[in-house]
């Protein structure tokens, strides 16, 4: 099963609302009362299966998914956990040893923004970098969750890019700042369902066109079911809560071109982050 958070237009911006679909045939239905993804989550179990059962009936509410203006898959999460150094192989471009418990920082719900959404170049860094990922979607709450135990909470998986701003990044040993920007991460489009994704899909990323990163999500460091065994740990995972995975090797900040320089995103660059089975986000930069 796919699902989606969609934006539905009304004659001003500021009217702007969203909903919930589910995403099939072509066509986004209408999951009535729900307003995005992460409320049908977190709804209960009687709730989700009526409004699934009313998607699926004839004359429901549905919208072409092809010309859908996707929103970010969950708008208001709870938690939004980002794991870096996850891949082999990014681990060394970066020089870094491979860790020994994840690497664990954080975004906001500002931060997120839509699968097909124009993002800000800020005035503030130039160093703008990709970083196509795994997100895991929390589906039901859980605290200390045993690794075996860890498929009963998620809900699914989505495509991201922890589009990172490399300058501010830097300036401390610490990540968030250069991680946490406004409207600069995309989520989604869909959120597709464990029984409909293999772990070991292939990741891609293109700038302008070219693969910049390509890799297997089967390549993980600290796959899925680690992941949320650890971070539940700490604090009670909430359904509708987002874990962006890490990212494989191929970042602007581990190449350079013949005179030494990196090749950071810009205005007019177009970003495409590709997850086999999962769909592809398509983000230009402004």
């Amino acid at each position: 099963m796919r699902l989606a958070t969609i934006r539905r237009h009304a004659s001003s911006p500021a009217e702007t609302a969203t909903f919930a679909a589910v995403v099939r045939d072509g066509g986004a239905a209408e999951l009535t009362g729900f307003s995005d993804v992460g409320a049908f989550l977190a709804a209960p179990e009687d709730a989700r299966a009526a409004a699934l059962d009313a998607a699926a009936a004839p004359g429901s509410g549905r919208h072409d998914a092809a010309s859908a203006d996707f929103a970010t898959l969950v708008p208001n999460p709870s938690k939004v956990f980002c794991i870096g150094l996850n891949y082999r192989n990014h681990i060394a471009e970066t020089g870094n040893d491979v860790p020994r418990f994840p690497t664990v920082f954080t975004k906001f719900a500002q931060s997120l923004t839509g699968a097909l959404d124009e993002i800000e170049v800020p005035a503030e860094d130039h160093r703008i970098d990709w970083e196509g990922e795994l997100a895991i979607v929390v589906g039901a709450p859980g605290r200390r969750i045993a690794e075996e135990d860890a498929h009963r909470h998620i809900a699914g998986y989505a495509v991201s890019n922890d589009v990172s701003m490399r300058g501010w990044q830097s300036r401390t040993t610490e990540w968030t700042q250069g991680k946490c920007w406004e409207a600069a991460s995309p989520v989604g489009p869909y959120l597709v369902t464990p029984d409909e994704f293999t772990e070991g899909a292939r990741i891609t990323t293109r700038v302008n066109g070219e693969v910049v990163q390509e890799d297997s999500t089967a390549d993980l460091v600290f796959p899925p079911a680690a992941l949320v065994a650890y971070l539940s740990t700490m604090v009670t995972l909430l359904p509708g809560d987002l874990i962006l995975t890490g990212t494989p090797a191929g970042v602007a900040l581990g190449r350079r071109d013949a005179e030494g320089r990196r090749p950071w995103l810009g205005r007019g660059d177009v970003l495409e982050t590709e997850i086999e089975g999962l769909g592809t986000q398509r983000n230009v930069f402004v």
